[in-house]
This record gives structure tokens, sequence and C-alpha cells, in this order.
């Protein structure tokens, strides 16, 4: 079985650079042609497609953000036909308007072709069966790798979410070698896999991939442990084509970027100015061969870094980190900025507890507070009055030491915290709610 599917994905830099150069010259002309909200915007800068000639010229480009294409709902930056737009999809719209996305054909080919790489990359081949537990619909997760797993010629179980312990069933029966699905979830099946009394070492699954929500890397050692499998990161956005941005390789150092498709930026997200490799910043996509919703320097908000440091797997496309959090995500709590994953970072540390957790957000009078429920695992006994005493002021004392600021700690209950089938809810804001 090969390392890779693609010979590009191991191209000399020069050679991907060209490729970048030609695809982003084409790309550049077709959204000033055909999108209006990209010429007015190209106009006031006093720029035209000719002025932008290989990839260094990307900087002149502006930005686009999410309120772009909620502002032109629902299809206003599409830069094709109708009739050439063969699917659409949309994000969750949890915080607005949802953002609507399209595909042509070849669109859709192209999509098809990067999952395929993420599922080589995790060990997929066409004699594995991919069993696919995201959500199927305007959400692009189930779609998404369905077709990836189609092109590269494995057998695709469509489960989609819920009825979990069907789904258990399903892999033993069945025969599962992949599971696709957001790392929540997949941290409830091996749960629940525990529950049914089942040894995860007697199911045929070995890899799992895993995405569409940031999760650390003890989460990943609870999931490999759970299901005794290998565990992999997936990158995407719908708005950028879907997951298959990036995706990990067996060195799990790191998401590579398929480059061939899409140009990665960091920036600083105040200023905009682009930050060098192994620079923390906020992650910015260029689409380079994507037709019918082609996006020009994406504000993803996601916080990650950048690097090209040679990989063991071969591979040459460069890495992204996972995202450490997301901009908007960050919650900012007596002036400190917080993120979940933070949070999670240090939870996971501690024995006798789970990933499963949540932070409660409130305000006090003129005071924010900020309360952290996290599950004790089944080996915690509740009436253990004094070791859960000493474990919430272990934990206190190190999420102070991390985040700068108090936080009230309680060990809660194994199985007291709501589960997700979908993307977890990590934070309940109640300042939000007033």
């Amino acid at each position: 079985m090969p390392q890779y599917r693609d010979p590009i994905e191991c191209a000399p830099l020069g050679e991907l650079r060209a490729l970048q150069s030609y695809r982003l010259i084409k790309t550049v002309r077709h959204v000033y042609e055909n999108v209006p909200f990209y010429r007015d915007r190209f106009d006031k800068l006093g720029l035209k497609p000719e002025d932008i000639r290989s990839v260094d010229d990307l900087s002149k480009l502006p930005f686009t953000y999410k309120q772009d294409l909620r502002d032109n709902y629902p299809y206003g930056l599409f830069a094709v036909p109708q009739d050439q737009v063969v699917r659409i999809h949309a994000s969750s719209g949890t915080t607005g308007k949802q953002t609507v996305v399209g595909y042509t054909q070849n669109d859709l080919d192209v999509w098809a072709e990067i999952t395929a790489r993420a599922l080589v990359a995790a060990g997929g081949s066409k004699n594995d069966f991919v069993h696919i537990s995201y959500g199927y619909g305007l959400f692009t997760g189930g779609l998404g790798l369905h077709q990836g797993a189609t092109a590269l010629g494995a057998s695709v179980i469509p489960v989609s979410t819920g009825n979990t312990k069907r789904q258990i069933q399903i892999m033993q029966d069945f025969g599962s070698d992949i599971l696709c699905c957001t790392p929540s979830y997949a941290l409830y099946m091996g749960e629940t896999v525990r529950e049914m009394g089942i040894d995860p070492k007697t199911l045929k699954l070995r890899a799992g991939v895993f995405g569409a929500e940031p999760w650390t890397e003890h989460m990943r050692q609870e999931i490999e442990r759970m299901l005794a499998i290998k565990a992999y990161d997936i990158y995407g956005l719908s708005e950028i084509m879907g997951p298959g941005v990036s995706y990990e390789c067996p060195e799990q150092s790191g998401m590579h970027i398929n480059e061939d498709h899409f140009i990665a930026e960091i920036i600083d997200p105040d200023t905009g100015e682009v930050l060098p490799e192994g620079v923390m910043g906020e992650l910015v996509f260029t689409c380079i061969t994507k037709e019918a919703l082609p996006l020009i320097r994406y504000r993803t908000r996601d916080i990650a870094m950048l690097t090209r440091k040679p990989c063991s797997c071969g591979r040459t496309f460069i890495k992204m980190t996972k995202p450490a959090g997301r901009t908007d995500d960050m919650l900012i709590i007596r002036g400190v900025n917080v993120f979940p994953s933070q949070v999670e970072s240090v939870l996971l540390q501690f024995s006798g507890t789970t990933p499963n957790y949540q932070l409660i957000v409130d305000r006090v009078g003129a005071l924010d507070t900020l309360e952290v429920q996290v599950e004790m695992d089944e080996h915690m006994t509740f009436d253990a009055v004094r070791l859960i005493e000493k474990r919430e002021k272990e934990i206190r004392g190190a999420l102070e030491s991390t985040l700068g600021i108090a936080a009230v700690v309680h060990l809660v209950s194994p199985k007291t915290i709501a589960r997700s089938e979908g993307k977890a809810k990590r934070v309940i804001d109640k300042r939000c709610l007033e």
C-alpha cells in the first residue's frame, strides 16, 4: 500500500509554487470576471487581475470574511451560473445566518480526491470498510468522507449519527475498518463499547479519521485507548471545501494542507500582517481550483501555526498544527483570553477524570465567573469526599497557573454531562443569555 495517493503530495517546493501561481492567477481572473463582490472589492483597491503574477503577490489581495457570505446570502458569491451548481451545503448557522456553499461537478471531484488522500494517509485502501458516523445533509462531514471513501474504492457504510448501540453492532457485524466522526462522538462510542461489555480489541476497527471540532492530544490518547485504534485528525471548513483541506499522516505532527488546491497563510488577527512560518496566528485560506465558490484570503478565525519541517512520511505539503482555538470562540473572562482547548489540556492531565467537561461562564455583579464541571471516571467513587476535594483543588491550581484566572471546579458523577452525536457543546456563556 502506498504512503500517499498522488505524486503531487511529495512534489518539490518549486514545482508546487509554480502550480500554485498558475492556479492563483486563473482564480483571481475568474472571481473578478464573475463575482461582483470581488470586482467591487478589487476596484476599490485599484487592483486588476493582471497585478497578480505569482503567489508572491497574494498579500495584495483583500481578505474575505464570513460576514461577506452572510451579506451576500445565499448565492451572491457564486462564480458560476446556477445550472453548473450540482450541490449545495451550508453551515449550521448557530451564530447567525447560514453560510451557503455551492459545488460544481469538478469541485465535488476535487473534494473526493482530497478526502481520499486523508483516508490513505490513515492507512485506508480499497479493501476497507469505512464506517461514516458524521451527519449527512447540509453539514459537509458525512457526504465529504463518503465521496472520498468512494473515490478510494472502499466499501462505504453510511451510518450517520445516532443509535450508538446499533452502530457498535454494525461495527461488529459488518467488519468496519475505519471510523469517521467527530472526536467527541468517537469517545462516546468508546464508552458505549465498554458498557456493552465488548472488548474493543475484538473489533476489526483499526483507525479513525476525526474532525469538525477541536480536540487535544490527551483526547486522542483516550480515544485510542477506548477504541483500541489509531486516531487521525482531519481539518476543513465548509466555506473552503469541507473536510479534507488538511489531514494527518502517520507521523501525527501536524496536518498536511492540500497545497495544490489551497494556499495557506498565518496572519496577525489584529493587524492582518502576514506572519512567518513557526509563529502562531490566524489561519487564512485562498482557494485556487474551486469553480463555484472560490474564496480569496478567507479568514477562518482558527488559531494555528504552519511549518515546512521535513516529514518522515515523504509528503512535502506544508503542515498546520491542530487549531489552538478560534478568535470567535475565545472567551474573555476578567480581561483574560481563554480557549476551551486550554482548559481541556489541563483537565486531561489528571487521573480519575474523563474528557467530558463543560465551562459555565457567568457574571455576578460586575465580576465574571468561570465554573468548570468535569466528569469523574467510573473508578473514582463519588463518596470519596476527601479525594474529590483534593482533586478539585489540584485542578483548580493547574487551571489558574495555565489561564491566569481563578475558576471554580466541580467533579461530577459519570454520565451527568450531556453527550453529543455531533459537535460537543463545551461552553455555556450565561452572559450572552442575559
